[in-house]
């Protein structure tokens, strides 16, 4: 239905309100045809506050957006700054493996936000909350408040993280 309606919209060109419309519609509008009407970084700020739910995991559309939105931000190699995940938004659920442990902590409290993970996805978060250089520190020194923080990632918590945490 949102592509259907995104063809009745664009059918004279990109209308220059297109913030006024559902976001939702932006999961299938090409950045390019948005940068008449705006900045990308705007146009992945607003996907990303999108339905994720709209695109499955594995849609070729939903790959492509990542691919656009880490072109857009300019993000050299697999680091990304708390900035970028904000501009992100849910897009920083389907970053591989390698973008999350060279983020370090940066992409934690983000990725507590979202569904469910890849197993390559799980290890790295294991690794990036098992190195303790995080904000939060070593599951050690975690408290109540460090777990209601991180509450999304808890189902990827492994036995050895759990035994560390504090009582």
């Amino acid at each position: 239905q949102l592509s259907c309606l995104l063809k009745m919209v664009t059918l004279h060109g990109i209308p220059k309100d297109w913030d006024s419309y559902p976001q939702d519609l932006l999961l299938f509008l090409s950045p390019s045809d948005y940068a008449a009407t705006g900045n990308c970084s705007q146009f992945f700020t607003n996907i990303g506050k999108a339905n994720v739910d709209v695109l499955p995991r594995e849609a070729p559309q939903r790959q492509q957006l990542l691919l656009e939105a880490l072109e857009c931000l300019r993000i050299p190699g697999t680091q990304i700054n708390k900035e970028n995940a904000e501009i992100l938004g849910w897009l920083v659920c389907d970053l591989g493996g390698e973008y999350i442990r060279s983020s370090g902590g940066s992409l934690l409290k983000d990725l507590s936000q979202c569904g469910s993970f890849l197993p390559e996805q799980e290890e790295a978060i294991r690794d990036v909350l098992s190195s303790g250089n995080t904000t939060f520190g070593p599951p050690a020194a975690w408290s109540a408040f460090t777990l209601s923080e991180l509450s999304g990632l808890i189902p990827v918590l492994d036995p050895s993280i759990l035994q560390q945490i504090p009582r």
